[in-house]
């Protein structure tokens, strides 16, 4: 390529669209080193911190989503759409992308839609298994959708669909320790099952109280237990475990800096089922039991975990279902070892590895077209 490759890439709002969005960028610096990219994300949102902080420029739009359970505060929806677009009009004509990438929500659909009506290629990438509105949109305009699940016809053109999986975290995947060598780094015993217990960096409510709720069962049985409780919620339940005890086969932390020792030393994982949460388990060959929040858009959680029961690579627990099923179910399915390794089997089947790196080339495809045109 005789130009220097530039490259937009938008969208944000939650880890499960930041996380890829940095790892094709990471892709993409490794791919072509002098590579020049620009996020464009939501004023506010969480990619306008994380997005500098792992070393690349970002600019914000005043967009935001429509507010169903306040509706009074969408009246300003259409102003903040018309500043966004004139705003995205002009970073595209100051920084003339090649190619501009979205990963989904509300900062993409302005920069894709604006970027495609100006001749620029556009790639999407969608990581859940029931796609969202804002790649749903943007299908018709786009000229490659990157998905994570077959299936994904049913929204977007057939020929335009490349199935190549959902970057993940690099470190989870370049951990050399063995299953024994990761229990005794983190102080359990290898000669027992491990449950690690995760609901994201923030916590999962019912998850948490799934746990408390059935302390009896954890210390009455062999199983060992990690559990990440997030820290919005880690305070109130050190608090409540210094009130009622806390059995000695459980550790509880507010966050794992080291998911990559964690998962490896993990027999059974206890997750929600987002994007990134189910590639990751794919990808790594986890056994796990699925709580999908049911707090999230279209229930698309639902339809991830789904995409895994169907096929025997996952168990499912249904939020409403978790205090009084969760933990049980748990502990038995940790000491069954014929089914943790159906489990793991079925799940590592569904694993796409090198997700970024193919993602990144058939970014640089696309903007070759444009440099050729």
């Amino acid at each position: 390529m005789k130009q220097s490759l530039k490259v937009i890439i938008s969208g944000g709002g939650t880890g499960g669209h930041i996380f890829p969005a940095l790892s094709i960028a990471n892709a993409l610096r490794i791919l072509v080193p002098d590579v020049e990219i620009l996020f464009v994300g939501a004023e506010g949102r969480m990619e306008m911190k994380r997005v500098p902080a792992a070393g690349y420029e970002i600019k914000g739009l005043p967009i935001a989503g429509f507010d169903r359970q306040h509706l009074w505060r969408n009246i300003t929806l259409p102003y903040k759409m018309w500043k966004s677009n004139r705003i995205v009009k002009s970073i595209l004509r100051d920084f003339a992308p090649h190619v501009a990438v979205g990963v989904g929500g509300y900062a993409s659909y302005p920069t894709l839609a604006a970027a495609a009506r100006m001749g620029i290629p556009c790639l999407i990438q969608e990581q859940n298994s029931f796609a969202g509105k804002t790649n749903k949109m943007l299908g018709s305009r786009v000229r490659k959708i990157c998905v994570a699940y077959e299936g994904m016809e049913r929204f977007f053109p057939a020929e335009k669909i490349m199935l190549t999986g959902n970057p993940v975290r690099q470190q989870l995947t370049e951990c050399k320790l063995t299953r024994a060598e990761a229990m005794e780094k983190l102080y359990f015993d290898p000669m027992r099952p491990l449950i690690l217990v995760i609901g994201g960096s923030l916590g999962a409510r019912t998850i948490n109280e799934s746990v408390l709720a059935n302390l009896h069962l954890i210390g009455e049985s062999k199983v060992q237990v990690i559990w990440q409780t997030g820290g919005y919620y880690f305070e109130q339940i050190k608090q409540q475990l210094s009130e009622n005890g806390c059995p000695d086969n459980l550790k509880v932390t507010d966050f794992i800096n080291r998911m990559d020792e964690a998962y490896r030393a993990a027999d059974l994982v206890i997750s929600r089922a987002g994007a990134s949460s189910i590639s990751e388990l794919c990808l790594l060959g986890k056994a796990s039991i699925l709580v999908p929040s049911p707090n999230v858009a279209e229930d698309h959680q639902t339809h991830n975990a789904m995409a895994l029961v169907n096929r025997e690579a996952a168990l499912l627990v249904r939020d409403v279902d978790a205090q009084a099923q969760l933990i049980p179910l748990a502990l038995a399915t940790a000491k069954d070892d014929t089914q943790l390794k159906r489990l793991a089997e079925n799940a590592s089947a569904m694993g796409l590895p090198n997700s970024a790196e193919i993602i990144a080339k058939e970014v640089i495809k696309c903007a070759e077209q444009r440099i050729q045109a």
